[in-house]
């Protein structure tokens, strides 16, 4: 029972299924090699097992079928151009430079044609290699490409095999991340009810945007696989029920990301009583039940979330006593409090949902927004619109071009022993960014060294051919593994790998000294390029970033305008405006967090001043979110179907704000502006204390909240101009 209590863990893994495909293909290249006698075999049926895997998209088993057959055309194609030039370097160069720019600009279209794009790039550079170790062009040179292919597709039909078997594991698995970033998104957000005078309020909202933008991530991820699964079984029970469980998570998403009150009066009125607690225990419970119930959904086990009804019920009974005892500073804030309170409880029922969703009789608009391409003219659309210096796509896409060639240029110069290694290391380091490439580039050598010394460990203790082959196959399995979160690893896997399969026919001490000075040379000239050649410093891009913040966030708030005009319906077009800002919100994390590794004294300045902005938009976020959070259609005898024109009125000054960041002009301050909206507001209150209990309203509420923040953003927007100005000009100055 134990030994399959922890097989059956070991399968909810995601990593697993991976790399227990990988261990099929060297396995299966193995026995193929030794059956024919010919143990030279293996290296280029390694190579393309993993060009292969790392090309690897996911789809369903027809999806990847299709995915397959592009990139063994693509493959093949790379394969005979490298073939073909290989004896001279001029037209080789040339080659090399027009696929490289090519394949990368291939990326601007999606994600799944990036990924075969880097794919091919990887299995030309493996063509070069295999090349290589035969002398250059001869007879044995066509049969060893065609190795590489056939290691390519055998991968490829393990994994379409695979993807019709367990189909639906991947989106399990998907759906299991969410509920865990979920949760740990609660916890932390729990920490800003700490009823605890002097903390780093702003440092702990930096922190739950960076979680935001792992819970946006594993949004994405889970629908985008959802999607290619639903195409053509929309009838699939099952997956219509993760479906289910996925728009739940977007809704307990909607609520967790909610404020109703600002947190620091509720601290500053409940200090010396226990409420906010019970409101801070309440939102861990409910953190830690979404990490169980993605354990739940994964091992098919029942879900209990009896702490966090019992924190629940807690917290009611706090409620219940401060009302009791009737002091008269707390009268105006009991409404605020029962809010808070009301949205904690939706959100514990939406929770409980998740777990069994067939019992959610709302109907739903079940649409999911294709974000790839409809026709070969929209795909050139979206290239075309990348060709400017202004993209990333296309900077990266000069910058690895020029690095490649200039690698090229070098081996050919100095014709080290393995030198192609040079252009492979490059290729893994050269990123789009430079803290991308940074972190890279020293896992890159670290884990090269660490495996140069486990690979002459290896080849020195166990010199049997077979014992090698196991540790390479084993090493293989591990790269995959770790290459995502643990690239020093990953990275020290691959080498052993090397150093063990190409000992099999020649001698692996000769291949440890080339390895790392081709490492350290492909480092030094991915280092050089990201830093030269066009480089994409955040700094740049901050000032743009936050206009789209500000503009995804205008259109989150037209949707729920619309909606209270309209009536409330989680259609397509609210779900995707709602899920456009916390990704612009997520994107200006990212950059926020890279550019704290960039060099200059003056990336200090532009970091303090985004992470400014980036906690006041989060913040206006999270009100927007508990407007959301109330959507339904207001009556026209309704009190708060006066509030619609301030609400569209602060619309527009979001609109001017990002307007204005977008085009570097000067911001006008919005304090004016933000004071006769509240002033406005206010009066739809009412004045006096009974008017504040009687009358407080979650719309009027949530509208002065978002008002207030207008001043502070205008501010903050002012100063992210005016540094970005300082910054271009001594970038300019500097490069």
């Amino acid at each position: 029972m134990p030994l399959t209590h922890s097989l059956r863990r070991l399968w909810t893994l995601d990593k697993f299924a991976y790399s227990l495909r990988v261990f099929i293909a060297f396995s299966g290249a193995l026995l193929l090699s030794g059956l024919a006698g010919d143990v030279a075999l293996v290296i280029p049926l390694f190579l393309g097992i993993i060009a292969s895997a790392l090309s690897e998209t996911d789809d369903s088993w027809q999806g990847r079928l299709q995915a397959l057959v592009v990139t063994l055309l693509c493959f093949a194609s790379a394969s005979f151009v490298v073939q073909w030039l290989f004896p001279w370097p001029w037209l080789f160069a040339v080659g090399l430079a027009l696929s490289t720019f090519t394949l990368i600009m291939l990326g601007a279209i999606g994600q799944r044609y990036a990924t075969i794009a880097s794919g091919t790039l990887i299995l030309s550079i493996y063509s070069m290699i295999n090349i290589e170790q035969h002398g250059g062009v001869d007879e044995d040179v066509a049969s060893r490409q065609l190795l590489l292919l056939a290691g390519a597709a055998w991968y490829g039909a393990i994994s379409v095999v695979w993807c019709a078997l367990f189909s639906r594991q991947p989106v399990k698995q998907s759906m299991a991340r969410v509920y865990k970033a979920l949760g740990e998104f609660l916890i932390l957000k729990s920490a800003l009810f700490e009823p605890v005078r002097g903390v780093d309020v702003e440092a702990r909202r930096v922190a739950l945007a960076r979680q935001n933008g792992q819970v946006v991530e594993a949004l994405n991820q889970a629908k985008e696989m959802i999607f290619r699964r639903l195409e053509g079984q929309r009838g699939n029970r099952k997956l219509n029920r993760y479906l289910q469980i996925y728009f739940i998570a977007q809704d307990i998403h909607e609520r967790a990301s909610s404020t109703h009150y600002p947190y620091s009066a509720l601290t500053d009125a409940f200090f010396h009583h226990d409420v906010l607690f019970r409101c801070q225990r309440l939102l861990d419970q409910q953190g830690r039940a979404c990490r169980q119930l993605a354990k739940s959904l994964l091992l098919n086990r029942p879900f209990s979330h009896e702490q966090s009804e019992q924190a629940l019920a807690d917290l009611r009974a706090s409620i219940d006593n401060l009302s009791e005892r009737g002091k008269p500073e707390w009268r105006p804030l009991m409404r605020p409090l029962n809010a808070l309170a009301d949205n904690l409880t939706t959100l514990e029922a939406q929770i409980a949902s998740a777990h069994n969703p067939d019992t959610d009789d709302e109907r739903r608009d079940s649409a999911l927004y294709d974000r790839s391409p409809s026709s070969l003219q929209e795909a050139w659309k979206r290239v075309r619109l990348n060709i400017t210096l202004g993209s990333p796509t296309f900077r990266h896409a000069v910058r690895l071009t020029t690095a490649l060639v200039a690698g090229y240029g070098l081996l050919q110069w100095l014709d080290p022993q393995q030198g192609f290694w040079i252009l492979l290391t490059t290729l893994f380091v050269c990123r789009p960014n430079f803290a991308t490439t940074r972190r890279f580039l020293s896992q890159r050598i670290v884990g090269t060294v660490l495996g140069l010394v486990a690979g002459w460990a290896s080849i020195s203790l166990f010199p049997q051919p077979l014992i090698q082959s196991m540790i390479a196959v084993a090493a293989g399995v591990s790269f995959f593994a770790n290459r995502e979160k643990h690239y020093v690893i990953a990275t020290a896997s691959i080498t052993l790998l090397v150093l063990c399969s190409f000992n099999q026919v020649g001698d692996g001490f000769d291949l440890i000294w080339p390895r790392l000075f081709d490492t350290l040379i492909g480092s030094l000239i991915a280092g050089l390029a990201v830093f030269f050649i066009l480089p994409d410093w955040q700094g740049r891009r901050l000032y743009r970033e936050a206009a789209k913040v500000l503009t995804n966030h205008r259109r989150y708030l037209d949707e729920i305008v619309h909606q209270y005009e309209e009536g409330k319906q989680d259609d397509l077009a609210y779900r995707l405006a709602r899920r456009n800002a916390h990704n612009a919100d997520a994107a200006l994390s990212t950059l926020l967090t890279n550019m704290l590794h960039e060099p200059g004294h003056y990336r200090k300045q532009d970091a303090d001043n985004g992470l400014r902005f980036l906690v006041l938009s989060n913040t206006l976020l999270s009100h927007l979110s508990a407007l959301g959070a109330h959507r339904h259609r207001l009556a026209e005898d309704e009190d708060d179907a006066t509030l619609v024109p301030q609400a569209k009125r602060i619309s527009a000054l979001l609109e001017q704000l990002a307007e204005q960041l977008d085009k570097r002009l000067p911001v006008e301050p919005l304090t004016a502006p933000a004071n006769e909206l509240l002033s406005q507001l206010g009066e739809h209150g009412g004045s006096g204390e009974e008017n504040a209990i009687t009358l407080y309203r979650p719309i009027q509420s949530q509208l002065r909240l978002i008002a207030e923040q207008l001043g502070p953003l205008s501010d903050a927007a002012h100063r992210l101009t005016d540094s970005n100005a300082e910054s271009l000009h001594a970038l300019d100055t500097a490069t």
